[in-house]
């Protein structure tokens, strides 16, 4: 593999599981409707808002252990198809990106064990 597909590898996971973590913190800004003031909202937006600290937390562990984003994100994405699976739409929408977040992630280990197999 060349160096260019290497870099590819080694950071597409880590900043799409960014810009998923991003994605699936924007839901959590229904918290604000209903007519209720900002301070009123707050606690409901840090309720939705907490998995997502706790995934983005799981990107940074998945920064230097890699089979840890394959293993939760690929994990999540079968969890929330399983609980979803009335709403197809809904499957394509949050577990897709979490599906492709987590095949990146253990490619990208993969390729590194590999490496280090061969060095």
């Amino acid at each position: 593999m060349n160096m260019r597909l290497g870099k590819l590898l080694l950071w597409s996971p880590r900043i799409l599981g960014v810009l998923v973590c991003l994605f699936l913190s924007l839901f959590a800004l229904d918290a604000f409707g209903g007519g209720k003031t900002f301070i009123q909202a707050l606690p409901d937006f840090g309720i939705h808002v907490a998995p997502m600290l706790v995934l983005l937390a799981v990107v940074g562990v998945s920064w230097r252990w890699e089979w840890v984003g394959g293993l939760v994100f690929t994990g999540l994405a079968a969890a929330y198809a399983y609980f979803a699976r009335n709403h197809v739409d809904w499957i394509l929408g949050i577990a897709g990106p979490l599906l492709i977040v987590g095949i990146l992630f253990s490619w990208s280990w993969l390729h590194h064990r590999e490496l280090r197999a061969n060095a």
